[in-house]
């Protein structure tokens, strides 16, 4: 099994603390591979493997109707004798109620108890009611290039070699594993993407108008690190000759990030030191659901960077915002407890302007500024701007 030590390190931090471990992200991300490489670690450190309960609540495993009620007895059955059990529970939020079930497990047996989800149901208001102060969320995204690497090790080709097939294939573990061309790859992501529109969101939510919803989605592709508001969208639906509500919009935008299709990065305004509400950017969870639904376009790889950019940060534990410093826009200011960095993405650097290095420099404040681009020859330090190749600040361990 190829691990992904990121998030076994992550998990065995939390190893043994009273609370639920709730691994979090979009269909096929490696969830349920994380919960095997923990059960491995758990049985190469000594647990006996009738003490490590291992379920997954897909609708083929179980009935529909399973309730948390049928849940919890499941799982109590299994739990024959005294003294600690370890729970891993894969896709639980097919589950209805699955938090009280989870939540009695914690308080009623000696559980160490870890779950994943891959929608909605899994992040409702249900986990502050029952589990209040009692769980940790950790994000799972797709493959990391550090990662996919990992994937290929079998591979004899270069860094810069692979770091242009991620750009293209993106992340999703089923790509890494195998040796894909593009086309196959695109239609196995557009499969998942399928399946996580059908699932998640169109039956859940009633969608019945699947032209409009799908046009929205669209338009969100289309404009993946350009900011945009719910506005822009009625605007441009209108054009069209199509008839949407602001509010529909704010809906269909909140069902794709609780499906964990997209992720929203808010303006951070560096003058007022605080967070605004207006033209957000919103990013893919993986660049290979732009180019499964609109083709890889070789024009669009300046905005995908900055998406893989983006993702690289969220690994690494930054909150990651777009900068405002007055009428300049910083690509990334990324914060982590108390360190911050200020990130630029870009293709190449461009011969007749300073903009990418100077929007940096305006900012007067010591922490470390970066230009990441592709550009092969673009290397070296700027009064204290760092210029580093995409493949270098992705492997770098820390920034």
């Amino acid at each position: 099994m190829i691990v992904r030590p990121h998030y076994l390190g992550m998990l065995k931090t939390y190893r043994d603390v009273p609370l639920v471990k709730i691994l979090a992200g979009i269909r096929r991300c490696g969830k349920s591979t994380i919960l095997e490489m923990l059960q491995d670690d758990l049985t190469k450190n000594g647990v006996p493997a009738d003490r490590i309960i291992s379920m997954r609540y897909t609708s083929e495993d179980f009935d529909e109707g399973m309730t948390d009620k049928d849940m919890y007895k499941g799982i109590k059955e299994k739990m024959t004798e005294g003294g600690r059990y370890y729970l891993l529970l894969d896709e639980v939020q097919e589950v209805t109620g699955w938090e009280k079930a989870v939540n009695s497990l914690l308080e009623n047996a000696d559980t160490d108890i870890y779950v994943t989800g891959s929608n909605s149901k899994l992040m409702s208001s249900e986990i502050s009611t029952y589990l209040t102060g009692r769980y940790i969320s950790i994000p799972v995204f797709t493959l990391s290039f550090a990662e996919y690497m990992g994937f290929k090790k079998a591979n004899d080709r270069k860094a810069k070699e692979l770091l242009t097939e991620y750009i293209r294939l993106g992340g999703f573990p089923i790509i890494a594993l195998s040796n894909f061309d593009e086309g196959a790859a695109y239609q196995i992501v557009e499969g998942i993407y399928n399946s996580v529109i059908t699932s998640d969101i169109t039956k859940r939510h009633n969608i019945t108008n699947f032209d409009l919803f799908n046009r929205v989605v669209k338009y969100i592709v289309e404009n993946v690190g350009k900011t945009f508001s719910a506005n822009a969208i009625v605007k441009f639906l209108k054009s069209e000759g199509r008839s949407l509500s602001v509010e529909s919009v704010y809906n269909y935008l909140e069902w794709l990030e609780k499906a964990f299709v997209i992720y929203r990065c808010q303006r951070y305004d560096l003058q007022g030191k605080s967070v605004l509400k207006t033209q957000e950017k919103f990013y893919l969870a993986d660049a290979s659901l732009k180019y499964c639904m609109m083709g890889f376009n070789p024009k669009s790889v300046a905005a995908m960077l900055e998406n893989i950019v983006y993702f690289e940060l969220r690994r690494k534990g930054y909150e990651a915002y777009i900068g405002k410093n007055e009428t300049k826009e910083i690509d990334f200011v990324a914060v982590r407890r108390d360190e911050r960095i200020y990130v630029q993405v870009c293709r190449n650097l461009p011969e007749e302007s300073d903009r990418e290095v100077a929007n940096l420099l305006e900012i007067k404040d010591h922490y470390p500024k970066y230009v990441v681009t592709l550009d092969e020859l673009a290397s070296g330090n700027i009064n204290g701007v760092k210029i580093v190749h995409l493949a270098d600040f992705l492997l770098a361990e820390d920034y």
